[in-house]
């Protein structure tokens, strides 16, 4: 029992920081003059995807065997599949009901429907969908060749690892450079929450609160995981199954809370932004770390993995490249997870 009251409340833990996290990080934006998509694709993916990433250093330079840097690469597999797959397809299901309220309002106030039915809709407009698109199409040959790199065996593979980085480091640079804001109308900035009743708050007070949120999640979010170890097995999971199935949700949950946060706030672009950074950057560096520190060889649980997380992109960017994607469209990315484990109970079977 203590297992799960433990994990209510990191969850709880994270959610109130993610909170905190992305009104901080706002303010960041804001002082360090970047566009606002690198709001979300650089400043608050950054900060939610570093502790996974140093989670995946210690693992792959630490580890006592192989076996023990192994996780590290699970760990980098895990990340664009959660990512890929249930952040996008919770987004998608908050679209959902954050329109569904909205149109029970308007119908409370006229007694007039408000347009079509719910998750018809697409997400913005033929430019939003190929600023959309692009991080998509940044994401899929990195992360094809990610995969191909876990099937071969040469002598220079673990050099390939600095390529990642360089990779990351272009990706980076354009997107600070980028003056292609995405604001929204209803976009604003709230008061930070270090200083509710500063008009401007101090740079001192963002800076500190932006730490202070991040290594809050980075803690929460790690007792998260033991505490889904721990349960795993009461729930007839295997601990194979717990590692691929279950982490990789754990290790992603600050940037689903993001969305989720964004999402109510209004701030649709903000929240796939942040979604779609964040890959980029588990799409890199993880794999720049695992391909520096270990072999780097995929067995038929990761494979899958890889697979799944390729089929799903693929989906999202054949939508948006129509420009058809909307909230119901992007809550199915959800399923591909399902299928993903699905796959994966018959594969450790």
């Amino acid at each position: 029992m203590i297992h799960f009251v433990l994990l209510i409340v990191c969850a709880v833990a994270i959610y109130l920081s993610c909170e905190w996290f992305v009104n901080a990080v706002e303010w960041l934006g804001e002082r360090l003059n970047v566009g606002k998509m690198a709001v979300g694709t650089i400043l608050a993916a950054f900060g939610t995807a570093l502790p996974e990433s140093v989670v995946t250093l210690v693992a792959v330079t630490t580890g006592a065997n192989e076996e023990a840097k192994n996780i590290g690469v699970g760990a980098a597999m895990g990340g664009p599949l959660a990512l890929a797959t249930v952040a996008y397809g919770v987004t998608g299901l908050m679209l959902l009901l954050k329109r569904r309220k909205e149109r029970s309002v308007v119908l409370a106030t006229t007694g007039m429907p408000a347009g079509g039915p719910d998750g018809v809709e697409t997400l913005g407009d033929e430019k939003d969908m190929k600023r959309l698109a692009k991080d998509q199409k940044w994401f899929l040959p990195i992360f094809i060749v990610k995969v191909a790199l876990g099937l071969v065996a040469f002598a220079f593979k673990p050099a390939l690892g600095l390529l990642f980085f360089g990779a990351y480091a272009v990706y980076f640079w354009r997107e600070i450079r980028s003056d292609d804001d995405g604001v929204e109308e209803d976009e604003g900035l709230e008061p930070l929450k270090l200083q509710p009743k500063a008009a401007i708050p101090a740079t001192w007070a963002v800076v500190v609160q932006s730490l202070a949120t991040v290594v809050v999640i980075f803690f929460a979010s790690q007792l998260f995981v033991k505490q889904l170890d721990a349960i795993g097995p009461t729930l007839g999971l295997s601990a194979a199954v717990t590692a691929l199935l279950l982490s990789p949700i754990a290790t992603e949950l600050p940037e689903i809370m993001n969305a989720i946060i964004w999402v109510r706030q209004g701030k649709t672009r903000l929240a796939l932004a942040n979604i779609s950074g964040a890959m980029m950057i588990q799409a890199t560096v993880p794999s720049g770390l695992g391909l520096l520190f270990t072999t780097w060889k995929f067995d038929g649980a990761l494979l899958w993995a890889g697979l799944i997380t390729m089929a799903a992109i693929v989906y999202l960017l054949l939508t948006m490249r129509a420009h058809k994607l909307t909230p119901g469209r992007l809550a199915v990315a959800a399923l591909f997870y399902v299928v993903f484990g699905l796959g994966l109970i018959l594969i450790l079977a």
